[in-house]
């Protein structure tokens, strides 16, 4: 594809295929997305076809990322198209240097036969792409760049050879090889210069891919073999020898060392890790000799999913750039009206034929909509790929577009603010014996995932009862039976909602709520007496103060939605700097207290970590889900921080401001040199030569501005608001 009106085309084919529901394609990444109903080869036949019925080949990219094959041709490609310019650059020399002579005096034009011998490979052996191309464009009933070239080009050529062929002998006739075939060689030269810079914006996703290892040792009938990674399967356990990458997500069963997991996190330090702690695939081992049992196989692993989710991202379209396709649909044929246009005024007004003609093919020429087609794309491809590299994965451009233009940001509190590992820093019992207190709340906790669960049964004994029939209610606690005893969990909304009387528990409970404590309630519901109480603190993380100063300080309103009481919110947002508190929300509140903040504060940005969090994530104008939470909020999510650290919320919105300017800035580099470019052509101030190097010159400039987002790096929070 060469411009944005080709994406139109192809988009259109495939949307024509029965069962397709949707289709973009994104023409820096030469993909096309498709929604089908029916997901089989013949489907995937059909959309094939579709697309080379409109003149382009279309191949399946395969999981994984293209296969060698693929890479291959594509270098293949690369290295013809590099010789093609070459030639035609070679061929159009001995045309063009007359031209750059003439106004030092000299006079060095060649006889219009050698004109003839050099211009006319580059017109019809170097530039047969453009005719192809322009041709099935026009079969399609549709126009490109490619069919603007052919045309134009092809009247300058043909203008000379009737020039020459009709001139009186003797007479040298006006003519204008030189401009045919040298605005071929620079739309060639514009083009492979273009697709360099294009294939340097997927780097991050090739890098990210490479660092999964070939190959993966297994220990197996307690002997080692060697296997090619995908024949890894859960349950496998993988041996990783000091300095090796891991091959697969899993769980280390033996052995100790310390492992750079920066690819995922972007954190640089190593992560000490020990039989029990899960390990990602493609991280770096210290010097320790791990076993390690696979969770996942390879195609499934952590590194295969965000490889996944930047290609999704660099695939999607930006709701501007569907605008730019729409624009290109008409671009195209009224340009060629204009070039009609511009001849005949020009005929009419006295020029010359010849005159008349150039001033069309400038027209032609200069109007590619090339640099339009690249705007959107290009900086897209660019900014999410530099955003994986520091461990922030966008999904889509609308999720991209959204996060910079965000006027408050809604954080959940454990998890996200906080460490997310709460210790148990107080119990008490009323009637029970203080170990059974522990054993009877772990055993309701033993299944849970949450963050105090997991602090009360760390504290609890090693050996504890075991709890049927349990029965969670998110965002309030657990009931079950321990025993004979019907027991309840929670928090002093969850277990006065069951009837039980709070009586003594209530002055211990706001004791320890005035400290900023998380309290949870444990009550017998046969008696309907609380016979128990735990007490959880949780730290802030380091940057979160410095996060929440940094947004206030761009602008943007900060608020802490959580689940846990008023009190514990309160001492939390004291330490970070958050003034408006809304504290004890069930997920539904959550849910509503986001369209309020839209309401209010205009687009929103929700930050959470569990399935509490996930309507709000899903209901915000922008949903960012720490990378250590839940796989329901990152479904949720558009943003997913791989570290877990609330200073990835800044870096994310920086890159998603950057980004959106860049394309901003493109558009109206490729936008202002059209409208600028089309008069001064008609009005006859550039010739076709100057218009083509001015076009190619324009696609560059717009890859290469995109790419410069690829230099972006995070900032660092400022060391002075570091919590410690």
């Amino acid at each position: 594809m060469t411009c944005a009106a080709c994406v139109s085309r192809v988009e259109r084919a495939l949307r024509a295929v029965p069962g397709v529901v949707s289709a973009s394609v994104n023409l820096a990444t030469e993909r096309a997305t498709v929604g089908i109903l029916d997901d089989g080869a013949a489907a995937t036949a059909l959309l094939v076809a579709a697309i080379e019925r409109t003149g382009y080949d279309a191949r399946v990219v395969p999981p994984g990322g293209p296969d060698a094959a693929s890479v291959q041709r594509r270098a293949s490609a690369d290295r013809f198209d590099r010789w093609h310019v070459a030639i035609a650059a070679m061929l159009s020399a001995p045309l063009l240097l007359p031209m750059l002579a003439m106004p030092f005096g000299w006079h060095l034009m060649v006889p219009a036969v050698v004109q003839f011998a050099l211009a006319t490979p580059v017109q019809f052996w170097l530039g047969a792409r453009f005719y192809r191309a322009g041709w099935r464009a026009l079969a399609a009933g549709a126009g490109n760049m490619d069919l603007l070239v052919a045309i134009g080009t092809t009247a300058a050529w043909g203008l000379s050879v009737w020039n020459w062929l009709s001139a009186p002998a003797g007479a040298m006739p006006e003519l204008y090889f030189e401009a045919s075939a040298v605005v071929i060689t620079l739309v060639l030269l514009g083009k492979w210069l273009e697709g360099r810079a294009r294939r340097g914006t997927a780097f991050a996703l090739r890098s990210l891919r490479a660092l999964a290892p070939e190959r993966a040792r297994l220990l197996r009938d307690g002997g080692e073999i060697e296997v090619p990674i995908a024949s890894v399967a859960p349950g496998d356990t993988v041996l990783v020898r000091p300095g090796e990458r891991v091959a697969v997500d899993g769980e280390v069963v033996a052995g100790a060392s310390e492992i750079d997991e920066s690819l995922v996190t972007g954190e640089s330090l190593p992560v000490a890790v020990k039989p029990g702690d899960a390990v990602v695939g493609g991280a770096l081992n210290g010097n320790g000799l791990l076993q390690v049992r696979a969770t996942h196989a390879a195609a499934d692993g952590t590194l295969e999913q965000i490889a996944r989710l930047v290609e999704h991202a660099q695939a999607s379209k930006a709701p501007i750039q569907r605008i730019v396709d729409r624009v290109a649909e008409w671009f195209v044929p009224v340009v060629v009206l204009i070039a009609l246009g511009t001849g005949v005024g020009w005929a009419l007004a006295g020029a010359a034929v010849d005159v008349a003609v150039l001033r069309a093919v400038a027209v032609l020429v200069i109007a590619c909509p090339c640099a339009l087609g690249l705007a959107t794309p290009a900086a897209l491809v660019a900014g999410t790929g530099a955003a994986a590299r520091a461990g922030i994965l966008i999904r889509d451009a609308v999720a991209l577009e959204s996060a910079a233009a965000i006027g408050v940001v809604a954080f959940d509190k454990t998890g996200t603010l906080t460490m997310g590992r709460p210790t148990l820093l107080a119990h008490e019992r009323f009637g029970t014996d203080p170990g059974e207190v522990l054993a009877l709340g772990a055993a309701l906790q033993k299944d849970s995932g949450h963050v105090l669960a997991r602090a009360l049964i760390e504290a609890a004994p090693a050996a504890g009862a075991l709890a049927t029939d349990v029965v969670a209610s998110p965002g309030l606690g657990v009931e079950g039976h321990v025993g004979a005893r019907h027991l309840a969990l929670g928090s002093l909304r969850f277990v006065e909602g069951r009837a039980v009387e709070v009586g003594a528990a209530r002055g211990w409970l706001e004791g320890q709520q005035a400290a900023g404590r998380t309290v949870s309630l444990l009550a017998d519901l046969t008696s309907l007496r609380v016979v128990g109480a735990f007490a959880f603190a949780d730290a802030a993380r380091p940057s979160a103060r410095a996060t929440v100063a940094a947004l206030q300080a761009a602008g943007v309103h900060t608020v802490l939605l959580t689940g846990d009481h008023a009190a514990s919110a309160a001492a939390l947002a004291r330490q970070v700097g958050i003034e408006d508190i809304r504290a004890s929300l069930l997920p539904a509140d959550k849910l509503r207290i986001v369209h309020e903040l839209a309401a209010q504060y205009g687009p929103v940005a929700m930050v959470g970590d569990g399935i509490n969090d996930a309507p709000a994530l899903a209901a915000a104008d922008l949903g960012m889900a720490m990378g250590g939470g839940t796989d329901v909020a990152a479904a949720a999510a558009g943003i997913v921080l791989l570290r877990s650290e609330p200073w990835a919320v800044v870096a994310a919105l920086d890159i998603a401001r950057r980004t959106r300017r860049r394309i901003r800035l493109n558009l109206v580099l490729a936008t202002v040199y059209n409208l600028a470019g089309v008069p001064l052509a008609a009005f006859g101030v550039l010739t076709p030569v100057i218009a083509g190097a001015a076009m190619a010159a324009s696609s560059v400039s717009v890859v290469t501005s995109a790419l410069l987002l690829a230099r972006w790096r995070p900032a660092s929070p400022p060391k002075s608001l570091i919590v410690k």
